[in-house]
């Protein structure tokens, strides 16, 4: 059973940096995808990053330049480095993958419906 658990995030201001992670167990196949997710009030969840376990990442245009995902495979973990904050950053955060990779479309476009497994969510709040 694949299993994900957040930490990170909290309340910063403008310009900082925040680092989230994303503990996983249970993902022993050879091929996956993993992405970062976040969610403002009453919207859908929109991607931000991707990575594939080839190593491969993407990113959603709107975020390219300040948010950079990566892992740890030796600890199994996922992170996402978010540079230069803005208050439009705050939201809802989530980790995600699957052992397929139909949630990841080239340009930086991602799908939550491929994704079966979630972290809890951790919440990003920028003040100005």
């Amino acid at each position: 059973q694949v299993q994900l658990v957040q930490s990170g995030g909290g309340s910063v201001q403008s310009g900082e940096s925040l680092r989230l992670s994303c503990a996983y167990s249970g993902l022993t196949d050879s091929s996956y995808c993993m992405a970062w997710f976040r969610q403002y009030p009453e919207k859908t969840r929109e991607g931000v990053a991707g990575l594939k376990s080839d190593g491969s990442t993407t990113y959603a245009e709107s975020v390219k330049g300040r948010f950079t995902i990566s892992q740890d495979k030796a600890k199994n973990m996922l992170f996402l480095q978010i540079d230069s904050l803005k208050p439009e950053d705050t939201a809802m955060y989530y980790c995600a993958a699957d052992r397929g990779c139909g949630g990841i479309a080239p340009g930086g476009y991602y799908s939550e419906y491929f994704f079966a497994y979630w972290g809890q969510g951790t919440q990003v709040t920028v003040s100005s």
